[in-house]
C-alpha cells in the first residue's frame, strides 16, 4: 500500500475505507462480512477510516467499533461527519458535541482526527435545486458557518476532542469563499470521477463542478481526499440498487457507457479503472472507498497495486465518459 504525504495526518495511506458501503448506503451487506471487510483492510496497510452516523443509522460507526474493538487503534486515523444543517447559534457547539460524542463512543475511540460537515455548505439564503423545504436540515449558510459552526469546531479541536475540520459538497461559492479565507478547512473531501459529477447529491445548484472545488483546494494549499470514485455505482459493471431513470446517478451510468467499453479494452473491471484514475490524479491524500465486502474491497486493492495512470490515459478515461 502506497503511503502518501497529507498534512493533517502526516502520511495516509493510498486507499482509505469509507463508511457508505459497510453502512448498506450502496446495496445490502451483512454486519459480519462489514467486519470481515473492515478488518481486511487493516491487514492491507489502509489506516484511515472515514465513517458518518448518517451511514446506516450508525451501522458503519459499529463496524468499526467491533472490528477494532480491543486493538490499540494508536496508529490508525479515524473522521466522522455531522448534517448539521442550520440550527440557533447557541446550540451549535452542543449538537456538533453530542454527536461527535456519540461517533466516538460507537467506534471505542477517544478522538475524531476530522470532523466533516454533512451537511451542504450554501450561501445566505440561496434555493436548492431540490430538497429546498428540507433546506434547514440539510444545507448549512454561509454567514452562519463562519460565524458559529467554525469557532464550534475550533472549540472541539482546543478541546482535544478533533484533530481538524472540513466539509465536501455544496454551492460552489460557498465552498470556495471558505477554502479561500483567513479560516480555511483542515482538509476537503472532493468528488473526484471521469464523470466530474457528484450524482444525486449534488442537489444544491443544478451544476457542480467537482474539479473546480480541487482546483480551489490546490490553489490555497488545502488538503483534499477523494470522494465518488465510482460515482455512486454509475462507473461500475452494474447498478447495486435499482434507480428512477431520470436519477442523476443513473444518468450517469447511462452517459459512461463508452467508459466501460475503455475498461473492457484495457481488459480490467470498470471500477478498477475508476479506481487508478483517482488514485492517478495529482496532490490528493487518499482516495475514500464505499466498498461493502471483500470482494469489492480486493478489487480496490488491485487497482491500487496497478500502475498509476498516465497523463495520456487519464485523457482517454476522461473522454470516454462524454
Amino acid at each position: 500500500m502506497e503511503i502518501r504525504p497529507f498534512k493533517p495526518f502526516g502520511s495516509v495511506s493510498a486507499l482509505t475505507l469509507g463508511g457508505g458501503g459497510l453502512g448498506k448506503v450502496w446495496g445490502e451487506t451483512t454486519r459480519e462480512e462489514a467486519v470481515a471487510t473492515a478488518r481486511l483492510a487493516l491487514e492491507q496497510g489502509i489506516t484511515h477510516f472515514d465513517m458518518a452516523p448518517m451511514y446506516g443509522r450508525g451501522e458503519a460507526e459499529t463496524v468499526i467499533g467491533e472490528a477494532f474493538k480491543g486493538m490499540d487503534t494508536s496508529g490508525f486515523r479515524f473522521t466522522t461527519k455531522y448534517r448539521l444543517g442550520h440550527v440557533e447559534p447557541e446550540n451549535t457547539y452542543d449538537k456538533l458535541n453530542a454527536s461527535l460524542t456519540r461517533s466516538l463512543q460507537t467506534m471505542g475511540i477517544e478522538r475524531a482526527d476530522l470532523f466533516f460537515l454533512h451537511s451542504q455548505l450554501i450561501e445566505d439564503g440561496h434555493v436548492l435545486s431540490r430538497y429546498n423545504e428540507l433546506r434547514d436540515r440539510i444545507a448549512t449558510p454561509l454567514t452562519y458557518f463562519m460565524e458559529s459552526v467554525i469557532p464550534a469546531f475550533e472549540r472541539l479541536q482546543a478541546e482535544g476532542k478533533i484533530g481538524g475540520w472540513g466539509f465536501a459538497l455544496g454551492q460552489q461559492s460557498a465552498l470556495e469563499a471558505v477554502i479561500a479565507s483567513e479560516s480555511p478547512p483542515t482538509a476537503v473531501q472532493c468528488a473526484v470521477n471521469p464523470l466530474n459529477s457528484a450524482g444525486n447529491i449534488a442537489y444544491v445548484t443544478d451544476s457542480f463542478d467537482c474539479r473546480g472545488i480541487l482546483d480551489a483546494c490546490r490553489a490555497n494549499d488545502v488538503p483534499t481526499l477523494a470522494i465518488r470514485a465510482v460515482q455512486a455505482g454509475a462507473l461500475t459493471s452494474k447498478m447495486d440498487r435499482e434507480l428512477a431513470a431520470d436519477d442523476p446517478d443513473q444518468l450517469d451510468f447511462d452517459r459512461a457507457v463508452g467508459f466501460r467499453k475503455l475498461a473492457a479494452e484495457w481488459g480490467q473491471t470498470p471500477a478498477r479503472v475508476a479506481h487508478r484514475y483517482a488514485l492517478s490524479i495529482p496532490d490528493l491524500g487518499s482516495v475514500i472507498l464505499g466498498v461493502k465486502n471483500r470482494e469489492e474491497l480486493r478489487e480496490c486493492l488491485d487497482a491500487e497495486r496497478d500502475s498509476r495512470l498516465t497523463k495520456e490515459e487519464i485523457a482517454l478515461v476522461e473522454a470516454a465518459c462524454h
